[in-house]
Parts: structure tokens; sequence; C-alpha cells
């Protein structure tokens, strides 16, 4: 009676269509192909040209995407989206920074993506290649539907290939038909202390359109305060240690001195200066605009003589290259 049971649920499966189906949720629906374009790359590359996707792995993504309407979003459906990373695409591509010279490390790098209709997004080189979590920046190829189980909702196809960002809340950054692809490092000035012994700044300049709006010399007091468990580990020397990090929300000390919308959500970029002249592009959406909750810590310790009184702990990295101590300025820019 038993095995008659089984068989019969087995039979009505295959009857329904559910014995084509696996435990992946994402799989169920048809994928389409996207109408694709030649990506051209330049800027601070050795080689600038067309974009080989030769030999590079299809990876996946689940999106939901979401329009900033400066209230919840408004969602406009939900997909998995197939296509060629943006870390893949970079991988082999020799970078000739322009301002090597003064600052070799890559922390200072932004990724600029623009369509045939002038529509441009701004990536750091931190977020496409030193998250836990990589290959979340995609050149979308094909598309499915992630049909809900009871409503059966069929979100609208997009036709066109597009770039794909995973981590982002407002899917701002998801713009069609990608064609080029520059890389450029800010172009600020800067005073390099290579070296310094012990570096310190008792406060942090925050700038915005070129004048300063603030001097933060304290972490304000009404603001929660919550640890993160570390395991700290640099590109270079390894491991530094498995201390917690205790300090406030960056996007809740900056959030006052910004003006969120689509335009900054796709452009927009916090530059993070220590006194020695080390630093570090973030982009707004990276700062203020996650879905996944892995966000930047500002750590306030006066008495910490060697990289005091400020430092930044940037949860999503792997590495800890980005995690600047010694802060003197944050510097919010959009590109010319």
């Amino acid at each position: 009676m038993k095995q008659f049971f089984i068989s019969s649920l087995l039979y009505m499966g295959l009857c329904t269509g559910l014995a084509a189906q696996t435990n992946d949720f994402y799989d169920d629906a048809e994928s389409h192909p996207l109408k694709t374009t030649q990506m051209m790359i330049g800027g601070e590359v050795e080689q600038p040209g067309p974009v080989s996707l030769e030999g590079l792995p299809l990876r996946s993504v689940v999106v939901k995407e979401t329009r900033f309407d400066r209230k919840n979003g408004s969602f406009t459906g939900a997909y998995r989206y197939d296509g060629y990373s943006l870390y893949d695409i970079l991988n082999k591509v020799f970078i000739k920074k322009a301002n090597e010279a003064e600052f070799a490390p890559i922390i200072d790098l932004m990724v600029e993506v623009e369509n045939d209709k002038g529509e441009k997004v701004v990536f750091s080189w931190g977020e496409v290649y030193y998250p836990i979590h990589r290959h979340e920046i995609l050149i979308a190829v094909s598309v499915a539907r992630i049909v809900p189980s009871k409503t059966k909702d069929l979100w609208p196809l997009p036709e066109e290939s597009k770039i794909v960002v995973a981590s982002d809340l407002y899917t701002e950054r998801n713009i069609s038909s990608p064609t080029t692809i520059t890389v450029r490092s800010h172009p600020g000035k800067f005073n390099v202390k290579k070296g310094m012994e012990n570096p310190y700044s008792a406060d942090i300049q925050v700038i915005r359109k070129k004048e300063k709006v603030i001097i933060l010399k304290e972490i304000p007091k009404d603001m929660q305060v919550v640890e993160f468990p570390s395991v700290f580990y640099g590109r270079g020397r390894g491991i530094h240690g498995t201390t917690p990090f205790r300090g406030v929300l960056l996007k809740d000390v900056l959030k006052e001195y910004v003006t969120i919308d689509m335009e900054t959500l796709r452009t927009g970029y916090l530059v993070v200066t220590g006194i020695d002249g080390y630093r570090g592009v973030f982009t707004y959406s990276e700062l203020f605009n996650r879905n996944d909750q892995a966000e930047f810590l500002l750590i306030c310790d006066p008495e910490e003589k060697d990289g005091g009184a400020f430092r930044l702990f940037p949860a999503a990295d792997f590495f800890s290259d980005r995690a600047i101590k010694a802060i003197k300025k944050f510097v919010f820019e959009t590109p010319h």
C-alpha cells in the first residue's frame, strides 16, 4: 500500500510538471537571451580596446529589482541573471595608474560603466575585487523570471543586456546595454607621507562640493554602538588578529551630509583619506544602498596613538586593505 501511495505521488508530479523541478527556486522559469552589444575598455589600462568574453565562466545572480523613489522603493520584478562578472572581465587587464608614482595601492581606483544612452554608473575597485562574496556584479546576457508559486506573477522581461549588481538595495546601477568600461584613479591631490610613524588625527573634515561642512571630533552620543566579530586579514601581511571591532555605522554618521537620489546612487562616491595620504574610494551605493547589511563601521578611539582617533572597518571585505586608519578627511565626489 505504501509503495502504491508513493508511486501515485510520483505519477501526479509527472502529470503536473513538478518532477522536472529541483530544490533550486531560481531555475523554474525559462531563461531568455538578452540582446548584447560590443563593449570597449579604456582609461588607465595598458591596452584599451574591445572586451573579449571568450573563455570567461558564466556566472549567475538573483535580484529583486527596485527603483529608488525616496520612500520605500518601487519594485519592478524578481529575476535570475546569467552573465559575465566584472571581476572576470577586468581580471587580465593590466592597470596603468595615472598616480602610481605617488600612490601605488589600487584602492583609489574606480570603474565607470556607460551605455549607449549616456547613462553612467560607478563602482569602486574595492567592491569589485575585495568583497567576501565575489562575482556579484555581472554583465547579464540572459534572464529568467523568479515566479511566485502562488500568485504566478510574470514580471516584464528585459530585452537588452545590462549590468546587474546583486548587493544593491535599489537597483539604479542596473543600466541596460553597457558599451564602455573605463578604469580611473581618483584625480585629487594629496599630501602623501610614506612610512609615517604612529599616524594620528584627532578629527575628520567632512567636505562636500569642495566646501567643509563639519569637523567631526567625536562620535555623536545618540548613535548605537555595534560590535562586529572579525578575522582581520591583510593582502600583504596576512592575519592581524581576531579581536571584534566596536563602532557606529558610517552611513548613520554621514547621512545628514549627503543627498541620496538616483544619480548619486549611480555615480556618487566618498574618498576616505588618512593623515598620511593613504586613501580609498567607496561608492554611495556601497555605503548607503546595501541589501546584505555588510556595513562599514566608523571606530573612534582617541587613546589609540597609532592609527587613532578614527578608523574604518569594512565588514564586506575579505582583506583589511580598506580599513583606513588615522582618518583626516571624508570627501563626497561625483565623476566629472
